[in-house]
């Protein structure tokens, strides 16, 4: 079973590969295949659907429950103090400040939320 599974596995890794063309003599052409190398980008907000909630001094995690049960599913967040931080565990971070203001309407990518760690110098 276990070579089965590892024979499909490679088959799919291998959908859409390919070596080039073999030529009469034994030499494989090249293939000139265009990749799209660029990531794509964040949603773009739809039609203002919600109303911003007021999140500041909420944990990330809460904040971003808050948004999504005013209707919107992603939200972004980024680290208040300029280092760049990533926020890996949402429940760590305590929102210090949040675009748009609450009661604005917004859509799917609106809501941005500036954080820090829980313990951090903030107003909160």
């Amino acid at each position: 079973m276990t070579g089965v599974v590892a024979a499909v596995v490679a088959a799919g890794l291998l959908v859409g590969c390919s070596t080039g063309d073999v030529s009469a003599g034994g030499a494989t052409a090249p293939e000139t295949t265009e990749m799209n190398t660029q990531h794509p980008a964040a949603p773009v907000s739809s039609a203002a659907n919600a109303i911003m909630p007021n999140v500041v001094c909420m944990n990330l995690q809460e904040a971003q429950n808050e948004i999504q049960r005013a209707g919107v599913f992603y939200s972004r967040s980024n680290d208040a103090t300029g280092r760049g931080r990533h926020q890996i565990r949402d429940r760590n971070w305590v929102v210090v400040a949040q675009t748009p203001s609450p009661g604005t309407p917004i859509g799917e990518g609106d809501a941005v939320l500036s954080v820090v760690k829980i313990g951090e110098p903030s107003l909160c």
